[in-house]
Formats: structure tokens, C-alpha cells, sequence
């Protein structure tokens, strides 16, 4: 909104300009993010609370998790909604892909919403996981196959984008998936939502991992939307990708602004309301800027939170249930149960995540 309204005045009032800036209003929407997150806060806090919607803890948490019974859930609410209101005041709300983003956080939002309330007052397992995966997969999959249907809509004069992507490592190479391009869309959106789902389960963990990754691909939408640089570093150049760094520097602002209430102890947590979306949102940000791939190292945390899940279920099922690979996954519970203070874990893994996006974004000098 006032990306636009600065554009109109230019003409009669030049210093207008400075908010058509990408940096400038990327700056300006994360610490927006930011206040919006800290004033409104409290009273959410306290209203979730007198609604009585508090964590139910799962019996087969470690046992320090019980003192967190009631804690009020769904803060995921604040973080969409002042992610929403700073993009729709900064950002380029005629840019398609800021379109799509909020889009994205309004329905994965919903999604998680009503996975969160279901499993707040009816049945603590919320909904199906089955059916939670499906609504997801068909709603990448709309996603992706609008994007490869609209070429002139996405990809102004450059529509072999639409089924391109990079290559890490390799200089001036690039993969043409054609239509299969569409699969790898999907997978990468539905897989950032339920990645940080697997994370979400320490005071402060996945909104600070949230908030690195976010960090991360700012800065590599800011390249890929800049001609110069993205040729320099041997990037595609995607015309309208630019435009997204503000989205990631949004994310970046509200969940720094969500840890003031979200660190150890928690006074409330982000739930699936919080999660699905801005996984889903990272992931398609990684699908502008074309580094699907790289989103696997930037967010090599929640890599190995999922990975840690699926090597405990096989070497269980393969033992005929006699063993465990970890104590217990996600691997922040293995070190719970370890002895590991939580507030010790949390940073650990932040510091883990830092050294994964800084190797992701070395990747681009490798080229």
C-alpha cells in the first residue's frame, strides 16, 4: 500500500522514493513485524488464556514437559497476522508473488487453526494426519500448476522459468524439469510446512530456526531479483523475485518479535497455526527464487529433525520393535532425555542453523 502510494508521488514530493526501495521497506516491514508482535502480544496472551486454550501434553513427552500443561497455544495467530498486516503496508501487494504468499499464509494458516482447536477441545491428535497431508498436497499442487500455466503472469518475458531451476556447485548450468517441475514445487512447499511442524517442540526452537532460514533467503531473493548480481553469482534471474525479501524479511521481524513471548519458559506457543504456514511460505520461497535444493542445507535443522523421525521408525520396525536409534525423536527430545537443560539445547541448535544458512549461502561463491 505504500509502495504504491510512493510511487504516485514521486512526481511532487521526489524523497517519496526511498519507499520503493526493496532494503529500505524490507527494514521497515520486519521492524513493524516486530512491534506489532511485542504491543498486541500480552493481551493475546491473556485472552487465549481466559478462552482456555491451553497445550495438552502427550504422555510420552519427557517428563519436564508436564509443567507446561495449559500453556496457552495458537500464538501462530499473532505471528500470521502481523505478517499479513506488514506485507499488505510495505510490500508490492500487485506483485503475483506476494499474492501467492498470502495466500499461503491465510489458508495453511486456517489449516493449522483448525488442526490446533481440534485438538484443543475435541481430540488431542487434532485431524487425521492423512487428511491434513492431502488438503496439503492439493494445495501445493494448485499452486504449482498455476504457476506453470501462467508463465506471462509470473515470469514476464522470461517463461522458460517456469521449469527451470539451479544447479549447486555448478556454474551456469541449470536443470529443465519440464512439467515434472510442477512434483518438485509440491514436494518443497508441503515438505517446509511439516518440516518446522517436527521442530516445533522446545521453548524458542522453530521460530528462531524459522527466523535464520528466513534471514538466509532474503538475502538470495534480494540476488535473484537483481540482474547484476544475480549474474555475477551465476543465479537465474527471476524479473519479480526481488519482491520477496521483503516477505522473508517480514518472517524474520515477526518471529523476533514472537520469541519475546515464545523463549524459555514460554508464555505461549506457536502451534500448527504458526507452523504450516511459514513452512509452507519458506518453501515456496524457495521456489521463486529457484533454490529448492539449498533449502534442504539452509534449513538443515529441521532436515534432521525429520530425518531423525524416520531412521527412529525404521530401525524400530526392523528390530521387530526391540530398539531405538535415538531415545526418542525429533532429535531436540534425544537430548532432553540426555540431560541437556532445554534453554541449552535451543541454542545450540540456533547456532547449528546459522552454520547450515551461512554453508548454504557459501554455495553461491562455489559456483
Amino acid at each position: 500500500m505504500i509502495y504504491l502510494l510512493a510511487r504516485n508521488l514521486i512526481p511532487v514530493f521526489p524523497a517519496a522514493n526511498l519507499f520503493t526501495y526493496i532494503t529500505f521497506r524490507a527494514a521497515m516491514a520486519a521492524g513493524f513485524a516486530i512491534l506489532i508482535l511485542v504491543i498486541f502480544g500480552r493481551p493475546v496472551v491473556r485472552k487465549i488464556k481466559r478462552l482456555a486454550l491451553g497445550e495438552e501434553i502427550y504422555e510420552e513427552l519427557p517428563e519436564r514437559h508436564k509443567k507446561k500443561q495449559g500453556t496457552p497455544s495458537m500464538g501462530g495467530i499473532l505471528i500470521v497476522s502481523a505478517i499479513i498486516i506488514s506485507l499488505v503496508l510495505f510490500a508490492d501487494i500487485t506483485n503475483p508473488y506476494v499474492i501467492v504468499s498470502l495466500f499461503i499464509l491465510v489458508f495453511m494458516g486456517l489449516l493449522g487453526f483448525l488442526d490446533d482447536y481440534i485438538k484443543l477441545r475435541k481430540h488431542k491428535r487434532g485431524i487425521k494426519l492423512r487428511y491434513k497431508l492431502i488438503v496439503q498436497v492439493v494445495f501445493a499442487l494448485a499452486i504449482s500448476i498455476i504457476m506453470y500455466l501462467a508463465p506471462d503472469f509470473f515470469y514476464p518475458g522470461q517463461e522458460i522459468l517456469r521449469s527451470q531451476t539451479n544447479v549447486l556447485f555448478l556454474k551456469n548450468y541449470v536443470i529443465q524439469l519440464g512439467i515434472f517441475y510442477i512434483l518438485l514445487n509440491s514436494f518443497v512447499i508441503v515438505g517446509g510446512g511439516n518440516a518446522v511442524n517436527f521442530a516445533d517442540g522446545l521453548d524458542g526452537l522453530s521460530i528462531g530456526l524459522l527466523a535464520i532460514v528466513a534471514g538466509a533467503y532474503a538475502v538470495l531473493a534480494y540476488v535473484a531479483g537483481n540482474v547484476k548480481i544475480s549474474t555475477y553469482l551465476d543465479m537465474l534471474y527471476v524479473v519479480k523475485a526481488g519482491e520477496m525479501a521483503v516477505v522473508c524479511a517480514t518472517v524474520v521481524g515477526a518471529g523476533l518479535g514472537f520469541l519475546w513471548f515464545n523463549a524459555h519458559p514460554a508464555s505461549i506457543f506457536m502451534g500448527d497455526t504458526g507452523s504450516l504456514p511459514l513452512g509452507a511460505l519458506m518453501g515456496f520461497t524457495a521456489v521463486v527464487v529457484k533454490q529448492e535444493v539449498l533449502l534442504g542445507i539452509i534449513g538443515g535443522v529441521f532436515v534432521l529433525e525429520v530425518l531423525s523421525v524416520i531412521l527412529q521408525i525404521i530401525w524400530f520396525h526392523s528390530s521387530k520393535g526391540k530398539k531405538r536409534l535415538f531415545r526418542m525423536a525429533p532429535l531436540h527430545h534425544h537430548f532432553e532425555l540426555k540431560g541437556w537443560a532445554e534453554s541449552k539445547i535451543v541454542v545450540r541448535f540456533w547456532i547449528w542453523g546459522i552454520l547450515f544458512a551461512l554453508a548454504g549461502l557459501a554455495t553461491l561463491k562455489v559456483r
